[in-house]
C-alpha cells in the first residue's frame, strides 16, 4: 500500500461512507453497491480495505495537506460547489424516481389484484356456464327430435284435411253389375 494516500480517493471513500450511513435505505444501498462495484474495478479486497483505515487511524493526514486544501484557487471552489450542486439534484432525482417507482409497484400490485378477481370471476362464470350446458345433456337431440314430430305431424294433419276436404271423383259401378 502506499504511504501517500490520495486527497481525492479519500474524500470518495469518506462520501460513499456518509452515504452508507444515510437513514435512507436506498441511498445506503446504492453506496454499498458503488463500494462493492469499486472495489471490484479496483480489484480491492476486504482485508486492503480494513488496512486503508488502521493506516488512516495511525498516520492521519498532516496539518500541510489541510493547509494545501485551503489554499485552492477560486475556480477549484466554484468547481467544488458546482459538483455539490450536481450531487444534490442528483440525490433529488434518485428521490423522486424512487418514489415514481413505489406509486407504479402500488399501481402494479393494484392492476395484479383486480386480474386475479377478474380471472376468479371469469372462473366461477365459465363453471357456471358449464354447470347450466349439463342440464340439459341432450338438448340438441331433443331438439332435433321435436323438429320431426313436428313434420310429421304436419304432413299426418295436411293428409287428414286433404282427404276430408276433396274427395275424388267415384263413377258409378252400378251399370257394370247388370
Amino acid at each position: 500500500m502506499n504511504a501517500k494516500i490520495d486527497p481525492k480517493e479519500l474524500k470518495v471513500l469518506a462520501d460513499i461512507l456518509a452515504l452508507v450511513l444515510e437513514d435512507q435505505p436506498g441511498q445506503s444501498a446504492n453506496a454499498l453497491e458503488a463500494i462493492k462495484k469499486r472495489a471490484k474495478k479496483d480489484t480491492i479486497t476486504g482485508g486492503a480495505l480494513k488496512n486503508l483505515f488502521k493506516h488512516i487511524a495511525n498516520d492521519p493526514p498532516s496539518q500541510n495537506n489541510t493547509n494545501d486544501f485551503q489554499n485552492k484557487s477560486y475556480a477549484d471552489s466554484i468547481e467544488l460547489i458546482k459538483a455539490r450542486s450536481h450531487v444534490a439534484n442528483l440525490t433529488h432525482n434518485i428521490t423522486q424516481l424512487d418514489i415514481a417507482i413505489r406509486a407504479l409497484r402500488r399501481q402494479n400490485e393494484a392492476l395484479k389484484s383486480e386480474l386475479l378477481l377478474t380471472q376468479r370471476s371469469r372462473a366461477e362464470l365459465q363453471t357456471e356456464l358449464h354447470t347450466k350446458s349439463d342440464r340439459f345433456p341432450f338438448k340438441t337431440a331433443t331438439i332435433i327430435i321435436s323438429v320431426l314430430c313436428g313434420l310429421f305431424f304436419g304432413i299426418a294433419g295436411t293428409l287428414v284435411v286433404n282427404s276430408a276436404m276433396y274427395q275424388p271423383y267415384q263413377p258409378d259401378n252400378t251399370t257394370y253389375l247388370h
